[in-house]
């Protein structure tokens, strides 16, 4: 099969990170928020997932763009969007916020950094939120400034990414709370570094707003890693679906709302907080969810999903697989799918079309046991 290229413009921005990656193996990329996000580097998927259970891995995950509200106004349009009641909220820690339209539908599932009632950032997975922010802001009249600041984020992820960073920022650096965010000193600069990112294995992200500085605190990470057997990497499909990490656009999108998508505990409704959506999701948890995200264990050694695949039993549609890999924790395949009432609830054996094969699977909870 000849090489593929993606061609590269001002449409489709690269990272900061782009030549170093470029230079260290990077073998495919995919889209995220108009940018490149690196998909794979050298090795199988099955390598990379070892190593990234056992070792420390660097991620360019700049596409995980910042939406920056500010002013007088910032905490309630930030409120207005997520179903989730901000009220309580504490400076310097991140939440974890879906965001719907006036349906209850998904519109993205951003982690929210609060600053101050007055700043937010909104780290978000793939979808325009800023346009429906602005859309927001302009309808309710509210007095807000919204941009998208030049944030390039870098992941140090695996069970040793705390050995490392504690060699460049000190035993400060173990004392982050997950879920918490802090400036910490680099040289000259600053960088805010969150305890989290979308892997189970441990970590940080680094939301680089000096690229000068950034650069040099990717190589220093790879020169003081060595000794933890450091590589570059990226969010990785295996250790994602074992974990149940949602992907927006791929697990969920804008017809699925946040119950439909197991995220009840992030919905709160019996409050006087006021945000889209509300009103629909209300009567939609009174009358019960009619499909829900569970996950599926098939058993074949292989699957390349580049589109949903209907599930059936005894020829009728009963849902469809969005998420699917070869999980060699459970030697078999596992994916993410939506299930239609009532078979979420039976959890029985399914038939699934497979490079034009049948093969029987079987609908599970998430995370995987």
């Amino acid at each position: 099969m000849p090489n593929q290229y993606v061609a590269k413009s001002r449409r489709l921005r690269s990272t900061i990170y782009s030549s170093r990656i470029e230079n260290q193996g990077v073998t495919s990329y995919t889209i995220y928020n108009h940018m490149l996000l690196p998909a794979g580097f050298e090795g199988s998927l099955e390598e990379t997932y070892n190593h990234l259970k056992n070792h420390v891995q660097i991620w360019d995950v700049a596409a995980e763009r910042q939406i920056e509200i500010k002013g007088k106004d910032a905490y309630q349009l930030v409120q207005l969007m997520t179903c989730r009641d901000l009220s309580k909220t504490k400076e310097g820690k991140c939440y974890y916020c879906p965001i719907i339209d006036e349906n209850g539908g998904m519109i993205n599932d951003p982690v929210v950094l609060k600053f101050n009632n007055e700043k937010w950032w909104i780290s978000i997975a793939d979808s325009d939120v800023m346009l429906f922010a602005k859309g927001l802001a302009i309808g309710k009249n509210l007095e807000v400034s919204i941009s998208e600041p030049d944030v390039n984020i870098m992941a140090v992820q695996g069970p040793k990414a705390f050995n490392l960073l504690e060699k460049i920022f000190g035993k400060e650096i173990l004392d982050l709370k997950f879920y918490n965010f802090k400036y910490f000193n680099f040289k000259n600069s600053k960088h805010l570094i969150a305890k989290s990112g979308w892997s189970k294995q441990g970590g940080v992200e680094i939301y680089v707003e000096d690229a000068k500085s950034g650069l040099e605190l990717y190589d220093l990470l790879f020169e003081e890693g060595k000794e933890f057997n450091v590589k570059p990497g990226c969010p990785h499909l295996i250790e994602r679906i074992e974990s149940a990490l949602l992907s927006y656009g791929n697990d969920m999108d804008i017809n699925d709302n946040p119950l439909e998508c197991g995220l009840d505990k992030f919905v709160h409704l019996d409050n006087n907080i006021e945000f889209l959506g509300k009103d629909k999701l209300i009567k939609i948890k009174e009358n019960g969810i009619e499909k829900k995200l569970m996950g599926v264990k098939i058993d074949i050694d292989n699957i390349n999903l580049r589109s949903s695949i209907n599930l059936t039993i005894n020829n009728s549609v009963i849902g469809e697989i969005r998420s699917a890999v070869y999980s060699p924790t459970f030697n078999k395949v596992i994916g993410i799918a939506m299930i239609n009432k009532p078979y979420f609830l039976s959890k029985d054996k399914f038939d699934i079309i497979i490079d034009s094969k049948k093969y029987t699977g079987e609908i599970c909870d998430i995370p995987f046991v």
